[in-house]
Order: C-alpha cells, then structure tokens, then sequence
C-alpha cells in the first residue's frame, strides 16, 4: 500500500526507511532487550546512540571542531529565550525581521536584553528579504538573529551574510529550523545555530544547537542550569534526561541522509540537488498557472516551504478535499497568512511534488 504524501511544516514526514527500522527495533534495541524509550539515558546503549548520532551530524553538516553540538528540548521557541540568555551578557542584539519566526524571536528576547530591528520586511507583507548592506548594525551588539529560512512566510536566505564584511563583529545567530540538513552550512559566517529536529530531522521533542566553544561560559545569572549552554556541554546534553527516543529517530535519519546519493553528491550535498529540482518543479507549475499565485520574490524563495495561493479562494475547501482525496495531506496554509503551503523537506520524495503538480494542473483544468 502506498503511503500518503504529507506536506505538513511540522512535525512532519520522516523517511520511511526510518519508519521502518524504528518499527523493527521498537521492542528490542540491537538484542539488548529493551527499547529505546526504556533505555537509561547513562546506559552504554543509550550513551552509543547518542555518540553515534553527535558523530553522524557532525559529518554531515561538516561541523568545525570549535563548534560544539548540543542536544535540549523546547524547540525552537525555547531557544528564543535561550540565546539571549546565555548569548546576549545582557547588553543588546540586533534581529532581522523576515517573517513570523524572526519577529517571534525578537519579542521574546526583549525580556533579556536590548534589541534593535537591524531591518524589516514587514511593509511588503515579509515576501522579500533586506539586503545585507542596508542593515543597521550596532558595533557593540552581542549578537546579530536572523531566521534563515521563515517555514510560514516562504523566504530564505540562499547565502548567509557576512556580518565582518558589513563592519560588525558581533556573532551571527541562524534559526535553521526548517532547512536543516537541506544544504550545507558555512560555518565561517556562524556563531550559532538551532533548529527543532521535527521538519528536516527527526520527530519533535529534541532540539540541536549547534555553538562555537568562545561563546560558552557566559550566561546571565537568571539563566536556568539545565538551559545554560556551557552546562549542557559539559554534560555531554545529559545534564538532565534528554529526549532519548527522539534522539535516537533524528540519528536514524542522519545515518539515512549519509546514505543519499545524487550522481557523485552525497548526503546533504545530494540532498540539495535534490531540493532544488523539488522545489523548481513546483514553482514552475505555480507560476505557469492562471490560478495559483506564489507571493515571495523569485530570489528568495525557500525551497522547504512554498506558500501559494488560489486566485479565486472560494476554492479553497474543494482545493483541500480533492488534495486528501488524491493522498495529497497537510496542505492548509497557516492561520496566519492563508492559503495554502507545501512543505517539501528531505523526505519528501520528488514523486510526492510529481503527485501534487499532478492534481494541481488537474484541479485548474476542472475549475475553468
């Protein structure tokens, strides 16, 4: 039986070949006779999973050996209050505004330190992105937020900004939530990342920060033991119980993506070939329709997250109910903007855009 396609932003699909070797060892790990979730987190078969995963992670995004990776809970809405607190020394940081993450983050962070908007979007309904040179840094800013790719808004950043190159030394901070292991990261450009494991990576529950070691060991005072980062790694992210099911399905899908090939790409760099020849196919059929229309600005249009929108949204229910008929899922577009959104991450194979462009063209032709 064929599985649905599922669009959902999150949590969202997972590779079924993972899927499938979770179900095989759900009642006995590796002839350990337990399953993950009854594992001790200190135990030599947890604490191998876990290496196992820290190890595979490290390789695939090419993650320097200054940085250091940590795995915590609370999504990436936690982190919002998070870096702050062990990022900002309680001084003030510049946010770029590009949509509904990054405004989320600024806000939160306002309660920990003094935050200034570097540049917005807002005024074009968040369908473009500043250019860099237009960003108003301040020299004594502890560090510079961006979300690099906005899951509900559709934009990314297809390079990273050079923050020396615009005067500031200030670390950048990269909400990659979305686009995790979608293409790779240069490093050289980042003081910090993070992202919810559950659109690229796994399923939710872990969170991974990844953070370069100078800017550990200064967390305000407030700052919660069990959320200050130098804490955590010192802990090998087991200062407290972490998410070990969820760790161990996010190392799953890491040993998965190490395993993708595309001509002599792989892993992520085979995964970003492969996004791209997604994400192209149905901005092609979004664009060469006369009833679909997709907002964003065609340089900055995220290859994760395509919203679009029926020119005539009466059809939006009959768009929705033939979508499900069709095994076409979660393809409702956020409260906050409408629409329609497709969410195309690793695991959505490009029969799934097949399917979807599929019904799309179909769906126009019926409703002429």
């Amino acid at each position: 039986m064929t599985r649905p396609f599922n669009f959902s932003a999150g949590p969202a699909n997972l590779p079924e070949e993972v899927l499938r070797q979770a179900a095989a060892e759900m009642l006995d790990w590796n002839g350990s006779g337990m399953s993950v979730m009854e594992m001790s987190h200190r135990g030599k078969e947890f604490v191998s999973i876990y290496e196992n995963a820290e190890a595979d992670f490290r390789e695939l995004l090419a993650i320097p050996k200054d940085f250091r990776i940590l795995f915590m809970q609370g999504g990436g809405l936690a982190e919002n209050a998070i870096v702050p607190l062990n990022l900002s020394r309680g001084a003030s940081a510049d946010f770029v505004i590009t949509g509904s993450w990054s405004d989320k983050s600024q806000k939160e962070a306002r309660k920990y330190c003094d935050v200034q908007i570097a540049a917005s979007t807002a005024s074009s309904d968040y369908t473009s992105l500043p250019l860099p040179a237009s960003w108003d840094l301040r020299r004594d800013a502890s560090y510079v937020h961006i979300c690099s790719n906005e899951t509900i808004n559709g934009v990314e950043f297809h390079q990273l900004p050079d923050l020396k190159s615009l005067g500031s030394d200030a670390p950048l901070v990269i909400d990659f939530s979305s686009h995790v292991a979608s293409r790779p990261v240069d490093w050289s450009k980042v003081g910090l990342a993070f992202g919810g494991a559950q659109k690229n990576l796994g399923p939710a529950g872990v969170t991974l920060v990844v953070v370069r070691e100078d800017l550990l060991g200064h967390a305000l005072p407030i700052c919660p033991s069990a959320f200050d980062y130098k804490t955590v790694v010192d802990n090998q992210s087991m200062y407290n119980t972490p998410p070990t099911y969820a760790i161990y399905i996010a190392g799953l899908t890491f040993q998965w993506l190490k395993r993708q090939q595309d001509g002599e790409a792989t892993g992520v760099a085979a995964m970003e070939k492969r996004n791209q020849r997604k994400a192209q196919q149905l901005y092609d059929a979004i664009d060469q329709s006369q009833l679909y229309v997709n907002k964003v600005s065609k340089d900055c249009r995220s290859r994760m997250n395509v919203p679009f929108f029926l020119r005539d949204e009466s059809r939006n229910e009959a768009f929705l109910a033939g979508a499900k008929a069709h095994g076409l899922l979660q393809l409702k577009g956020h409260k906050s903007v409408g629409g329609m959104r497709a969410s195309l991450y690793n695991a959505m194979p490009i029969e799934g855009v097949q399917a979807l462009v599929a019904y799309m063209q179909e769906f126009e032709r019926t409703q002429s």
